[in-house]
This record gives structure tokens, sequence and C-alpha cells, in this order.
């Protein structure tokens, strides 16, 4: 036997799913708005409303950016019962 046949094939790293990827992916403004990831159709309003501490967003280094749990905290309080509940 050579020796390159008795070496073991590396070992695989499991690769995070593209969820696990999303938990720690962030959005812009512009982003939200082009992919419709929440219900505002400007990117002015969107701004303006996360000035006014209206939208749940983070503030990294002064940038606006949303996370996946942004996003699911802003969709949960935008939520809307059904009446007959």
């Amino acid at each position: 036997m050579t020796a390159k046949a008795a070496k073991k094939p590396p070992a695989r790293t499991r690769r995070p799913r593209i969820e696990d990827e999303a938990e720690f992916r962030r959005w812009t403004p512009e982003e939200v708005i082009e992919l419709r990831l929440l219900p505002y159709t400007s990117e002015r309003v969107l701004k303006q409303k996360c000035y006014r501490r209206q939208v749940w967003h983070h503030l990294d280094g002064g940038r606006i950016t949303f996370t996946a749990e942004d996003l699911r905290r802003e969709a949960e309080r935008n939520a809307v019962a059904p009446i007959a509940a």
C-alpha cells in the first residue's frame, strides 16, 4: 500500500443550513424594502420609523440594520388577530 492510499480522507465539516446563516445575517433598510421583508414601500419612511424608535432595529456603528429576530418581532407586532378567535 502506498502512503497516499493509506491516508484517511479529510473529515467533512458540517455546513450551516441557510436558516442558521439567516440568524446571523443583517439587512440594510434598502435590502428590506427591495426584498419586501416588512410592509413598508419607502426606504425613507422605514428609516424615519427607526429614528423615532417605532420599528425594531439595530444601530451598528450608527447604521440601521435588521436581524431575523427584528423582522420576526416587527411582523408579530403588526399581526392582526381574527375576530372569531
